[in-house]
């Protein structure tokens, strides 16, 4: 099912390639077993991914499948160039790619390739917001505090 689940401060990351390109990144709960990256884009990932768990300032150049709408895509593009240690909200995002914040936070949700591409640089006006499409208290919102803590962004 994966061809890389690594070890993370806050469980497990999957790592799903399609031909020579990375597919999806998951977040997985720490009983999740390990497997060792089986082809070298995946290990590649899997030492960009480690890489910045080290350091939140880690660049990622990695082969990403084309995926999502044209929408979704300029939404991603507009959060790959938030700087780590900086969260814009949805209605700051949605400003700059002329949308409104729901359907950027839609965008948001749906994004294949977590950590690489920081939605969780993306926040609520009223506080932290949900992270891949799950709202309220839990594991996918404990990692999206774990990612902006470890950018020096703390979020309660």
């Amino acid at each position: 099912m994966f061809n890389a689940v690594i070890d993370a401060p806050f469980g497990k990351v999957g790592i799903r390639l399609e031909g020579e390109a990375v597919r999806e990144i998951v977040y997985l709960p720490e009983s999740t077993r390990n497997v060792e990256p089986d082809t070298p884009l995946a290990r590649q990932a899997a030492a960009q991914i480690e890489q910045y768990f080290e350091h939140a300032s880690t660049k990622f150049e990695l082969p990403l499948a084309d995926v999502g709408t044209p929408f979704q895509r300029r939404v991603w593009q507009a959060i790959n160039e938030i700087a780590p240690g900086v969260v814009l909200t949805y209605g700051q995002l949605a400003r700059q790619v002329g949308s409104v914040p729901r359907a950027v936070g839609q965008a948001c949700g749906s994004n294949f390739f977590p950590i690489v591409i920081p939605c969780h640089r993306v926040v609520s006006s009223s506080g932290i917001g949900g992270f891949a499409h799950h709202g309220g208290d839990g594991f996918f919102r404990d990692v999206k505090r774990w990612l902006l803590a470890h950018e020096g962004v703390p979020y309660t």
